[in-house]
């Protein structure tokens, strides 16, 4: 059948869907030469009477299935993340379920897990966040706390709050030390820049790069035997490998970066970053296969895999880029991963139709639907609901 998929003039374009499904099976060796993370969205109970400022339902049977599904391919689940809409439809309380939950069919399956540790129970008021800094460590303990205690490695996530109430790089230092030296196994800290979040503008004390990088690095040479890693999302490749070869031995780089990550994670003669991705989401089993096609020393073959999807990549994550987990979570639905196309806090509502169907006509142009027939016809359902004639 021939779709007739939107554009952003207001015109349609026809397009026939491929008709062979995904051809990448779960299971395969393990994942040998890079440490890769998907962080994991959410999954939203459809029918729960909820308003945008409800705390967050969430349908647990499909959201446990989804991190069921990484595993199952050899990915480790980065959880409670920007991906699973902390912050943006999930609250703490939200979190901390998921986190205890998560962690436990990790256990029960053998999967690798890394859960975020933020400040997100200090909601800002009316009048900004008026908490100080010992307010913003207590928040920073309780979590890390739930996050230790259900079996999971943490991940220093950056804070809103923590970026309103620091009056420099000293306050940044002083946080992240007292964190770190309380720390019961090493973590990763994690660099999310503004394009993900407005609100973490500034983060480390300075809108400077080059100072908020010397701050960063200090926190990591203070600690070098409590930080397995750092999480850069800053969306600049050069930065980002100017960083990791600053980093001390031991420390990995995970790249966040979603519009360079098959260069990053290729790597140079000095060194390449291992991966935390919310692409990874939608690209789980081809990234999987990509990625063991590099641990047989085939970077040719694992470019020829990964190369493709970086348009993709980028279309999801276009500016505002904090709206990606729409196009995550509806290639979800596409897929067969859940029931509905529905998200927590009402997101689904947050890209366009004609984004929409780029999406959707650049994921099947990578089969990445096991079931092309269903995302098929998902689509069509999306397009009469719009109301697209043809």
């Amino acid at each position: 059948m021939t779709l007739h998929l939107p554009a952003a003039d207001g015109s349609t374009r026809p397009y026939e869907p491929r008709t062979e499904p995904a051809a990448f099976a779960p299971g395969g060796a393990p994942l040998a030469s890079r440490t890769v993370f998907s962080a994991a969205h959410v999954v939203a109970d459809p029918y729960a009477d909820v308003t945008p400022d409800s705390p967050a339902a969430v349908d647990w049977d499909a959201t446990l299935a989804f991190r069921r599904h990484l595993w199952s391919h050899g990915l480790g689940v980065a959880e409670a993340m920007d991906t699973a809409q902390r912050g943006m439809g999930l609250d703490w309380a939200g979190a901390a379920e998921l986190i205890r939950r998560s962690a436990a069919e990790a256990k029960a399956v053998g999967g690798r897990i890394a859960c975020g540790v933020g400040t997100d129970q200090l909601a800002a008021t009316g009048i900004g966040y008026p908490y100080g800094l010992g307010q913003v460590r207590a928040a920073y303990e309780e979590q890390l706390a739930v996050v230790e205690t259900a079996g999971a490695q943490a991940i220093l996530m950056a804070s809103r709050a923590l970026t309103a109430v620091a009056k420099g790089p000293e306050d940044y230092l002083e946080v992240y030390g007292h964190l770190l030296r309380q720390t019961a196994e090493p973590v990763i800290l994690h660099w999310l820049g503004p394009m993900f979040d407005p609100a973490l503008e500034g983060y480390w004390g300075s809108t400077d790069l080059d100072a908020a990088t010397r701050t960063f690095l200090d926190v990591i040479a203070a600690h070098p035997d409590k930080v397995d890693g750092i999480k850069v999302s800053l969306l600049d490749a050069r930065r980002e490998v100017e960083l990791r070869r600053l980093l001390p031995d031991g420390v990995r780089c995970y790249t966040g970066d979603d519009f360079n990550y098959p260069e990053l994670i290729a790597g140079d003669d000095r060194g390449f970053s291992h991966a935390l991705l919310g692409i990874f989401d939608p690209l789980g089993p081809l990234a999987a296969e990509a990625v063991r096609r590099l641990d047989t020393g085939d970077t040719a073959a694992f470019r020829a895999l990964l190369d493709p999807t970086v348009e993709l990549s980028r279309h999801l994550f276009q500016a505002p880029t904090r709206f990606y987990k729409t196009g995550v979570v509806f290639l979800a639905w596409l897929a067969g991963h859940q029931s509905h196309f529905t998200m927590v806090g009402g997101l689904q509502s947050a890209r366009s139709l004609p984004h929409l169907a780029r999406a959707y006509e650049l994921a099947d142009g990578l089969g990445l639907f096991p079931d092309p027939a269903l995302a098929e016809s998902r689509m069509k359902t999306l397009l009469t609901v719009y109301g697209v004639a043809r």
